[in-house]
């Protein structure tokens, strides 16, 4: 009799299941991974509230190799100070850092750098920095400045200092009172991306190009910093130097699937070259992806506004899911900016 009744209930069941509309039987799974806000590409809905961390890096030769770039969500680079040719760094954005590799070398930040990780709600990893970083602190406190752990690699001291782990980011963190995850009411999505990942440009205005090579060594002249599209992989790999940029642990390379660049003023502090971009307004910009590029404008309205990306059509572009690379360029050397 007992086996009857449980045959008849498991006959139920499966017949529920199978009267179910199309993918409701998977909406199980699918509840366990959601869109990044930092990629449009599915991961772990475990880190959904997550706050994300952007680590400044050093980019000098004596700097390189890098650790851990290469699977930094979105990588900025802009000029650290109109000494030294120019000189750039890097500031890589992680949404997943419960399990960091080692990363960096860590550097000191600039004022434009606390100006755009607020964007992210990121918490701002750095090794110090300008005094004129300080009227932004206090009005951005959620920073780290300090050793993270020392690496013996032959190199002067501050080119001994990377994170490793995502414990020691935590523990961080927890020391300085500041929450790992997103305050309530956070607006997390700062970009729009196509959820189908067919974003494809279209040719059809007058300044309008190919976007296959995007060569910065006229802005970026000391870096000579390039993106070169891969047709096979559709993405754009990072170059630095003269070379392939990869990593010191796996090999592997920055390969982006956006490009972004925006032509901004700056002021200049002092004569020892430090200054902030005047990020905050409106200004021309370039969106490349898949091989094409199209002109753009990014507004800013406030400290802790999103940068918005304004296409033809007067809204905000939709971008492919996938890695960002985001450059600011100084004004100066914005028509040394290559497209082709």
């Amino acid at each position: 009799m007992k086996k009857r009744v449980w045959t008849a209930v498991l006959v139920f069941v499966l017949c529920a299941v199978m009267a179910l509309p199309a993918g409701a039987a998977e909406k199980k799974t699918a509840a366990k991974t959601y869109r990044s806000e930092l990629t449009g590409e599915e991961i772990s809905t475990s880190i959904r509230n997550q706050r994300p961390i952007a680590v400044i890096v050093d980019n000098e030769t004596i700097a390189l190799p890098h650790y851990n770039t290469a699977n930094a969500d979105i990588v900025y680079e802009m000029v650290n100070s109109l000494a030294n040719q120019r000189i750039t760094r890097l500031m890589c954005v992680y949404k997943d850092w419960g399990n960091l590799a080692r990363t960096g070398n860590i550097r000191s930040t600039r004022p434009t750098n606390i100006l755009v990780a607020q964007e992210y709600d990121a918490v701002l990893l750095h090794d110090g920095g300008p005094f004129y970083n300080n009227v932004y602190f206090k009005r951005y406190p959620d920073h780290y400045a300090g050793d993270f752990k020392r690496y013996k690699n032959g190199k002067a001291r501050e080119f001994t200092d990377y994170i490793s782990g995502g414990d020691l980011v935590a523990k961080k963190l927890k020391s300085a009172g500041l929450s790992s995850t997103y305050p309530k009411g956070f607006d997390k999505d700062h970009f729009v991306f196509d959820p189908d990942g067919h974003v494809d440009l279209k040719l059809d205005g007058p300044v309008s190009k190919a976007g296959k090579e995007v060569d910065l060594s006229g802005a970026f002249w000391h870096n000579k910093s390039k993106l070169t599209y891969n047709s096979k992989t559709k993405t754009y790999t990072y170059s630095e130097y003269g070379k392939t940029h990869k990593d010191a642990e796996t090999n592997a390379t920055m390969d982006f699937k956006n490009v972004i660049l925006q032509d901004v003023t700056y002021h200049q502090y002092d004569k020892n070259g430090y200054l902030i971009y005047n990020c905050i307004g409106l200004g021309e910009g370039w969106y490349i992806t898949e091989g094409k590029a199209v002109p753009i404008l990014w507004k800013k309205d406030s400290e802790s506004g999103d940068t918005i990306y304004i296409g033809g059509t007067g809204e905000q572009i939709k971008m492919n899911p996938g890695k960002t690379y985001i450059a600011l360029i100084p004004d100066d050397t914005w028509d040394k900016v290559e497209i082709r």
